[in-house]
């Protein structure tokens, strides 16, 4: 499937993404503004134009310094994020690692690059929901044990060799309040969604470091941002997987001294997947969420990625918020979760020890392509 141009209408429909990436792509466009603005000085009819419609001219200006500074702003974040270097990637030999690439997401992102002939191991409890390409390899693993962790990394080097990137796509959600979370729940949920990045990590950035080469996408989530009833446990768990892209961002320039090595970061909101039915939101599509994260990839950058983009005004700036705003903004989403019924996928730690953890219809695991509020 071609990933869509920035051009094309969004699978939405018209949001205010649609409106902000046409804005971007016309009115702010200093490709635009810069020879409006030339004609309006220097060709008689322009002199003319300008002359009759001050105000138009103004604006103009206005429009082509607004373009002009999120350029510069645009290229700065590129500059410091990559640490003022680059890299080439060849990828006939990049191996790349999906979690949770057996459905949801994680299944898009896969295909997506098997399409252009790039090696992926899937690492997922479940298996693979379609038939793998060639290039498509699959290794059960249990997320929550780092032993099946080590056991699945090791038979991914023997196999194809030591993974340059490392996509952290995988999560659970279990839609409970704090006083009707169980110990296994919060175990659970914090074991796959922001453990199993540290574990997997430890496993395949050793090899990154030594050739000052590969990335590590970090799949999160708004609610990282944005804290909303009856999800906490998972909230707080994207929360600490924000930390870690952050820490682990500075730590590869200040202690490893692998500049080259990139870090992707995606908070996207909620997306058309098993995990989250029900969940009472806007809706993304799990195409358009992988579809970013591929060509985060393909680019080779670090990046910072929030969908939907306009997003990115609200969410992480929350905190910087009025206290009554915060507040206020946080109880009015307790309806998101109130008709939630996410897919229930038991998982084998699930099932080792006695009495609640061996209720199959009471385990939500999903190590699934991540879709969040």
């Amino acid at each position: 499937m071609p990933i869509r141009s920035e051009w094309s209408l969004a699978r939405e429909g018209v949001t205010g993404d649609t409106i902000g990436r046409l804005l971007k792509l016309t009115a702010f466009n200093p490709a635009i503004t810069i020879p409006l603005l030339l004609a309006a000085k220097y060709t008689t009819k322009g002199q003319i134009l300008a002359r009759e419609h001050g105000k138009a001219l103004k604006a103009l200006k206005q429009l082509l310094a607004i373009g002009v500074i999120s350029r510069v702003s645009s290229w700065l974040d590129d500059a410091v994020t990559n640490n003022w270097t680059n890299d080439a990637y060849v990828w006939s030999r990049e191996v790349v690692v999906v979690t949770g690439g057996s459905d949801g997401i994680g299944k898009i992102v896969v295909k997506l690059l098997a399409e252009r002939g790039i090696k992926v191991a899937v690492l997922d409890v479940q298996e693979l929901t379609y038939e793998a390409p060639s290039s498509v390899h699959f290794f059960n693993c249990d997320l929550t044990s780092p032993t099946s962790i080590a056991s699945a990394a090791e038979q991914i080097r023997s196999t194809l060799g030591a993974p340059t990137i490392l996509i952290n796509n995988a999560g659970v959600a279990r839609g409970k309040t704090i006083l009707s979370t169980t110990a296994s729940d919060l175990s659970l949920t914090f074991k796959v969604n922001t453990f199993a990045h540290y574990h997997l990590a430890q496993q395949f950035l050793p090899s990154m470091v030594e050739n000052n080469h590969g990335m590590i996408v970090t799949v999160a989530s708004l609610a990282g941002y944005i804290t909303a009833p009856s999800m906490v446990d998972y909230a707080s768990s994207k929360a600490a997987a924000i930390s870690f892209h952050e820490g682990l961002a500075s730590e590869l320039v200040t202690h490893y001294k692998a500049p080259r090595v990139r870090t992707v970061l995606m908070c996207q909101g909620y997306t058309r997947t098993k995990l989250f039915e029900g969940f009472d939101s806007k809706v993304l599509h799990p195409e358009t969420v992988a579809e970013e994260v591929v060509k985060a990839v393909l680019a080779g950058k670090s990046r910072h990625l929030v969908l939907p983009e306009a997003a990115w005004l609200l969410a992480p700036r929350l905190r910087s918020f009025p206290l009554w705003a915060q507040y206020g903004m946080r109880k009015r989403m307790d309806n998101l979760m109130r008709g939630w019924n996410g897919r229930q996928v038991l998982q084998p730690s699930e099932v080792e020890g006695e009495g609640e953890e061996r209720k199959v219809d009471d385990s939500t695991v999903l190590v699934d392509g991540e879709s969040s509020s």
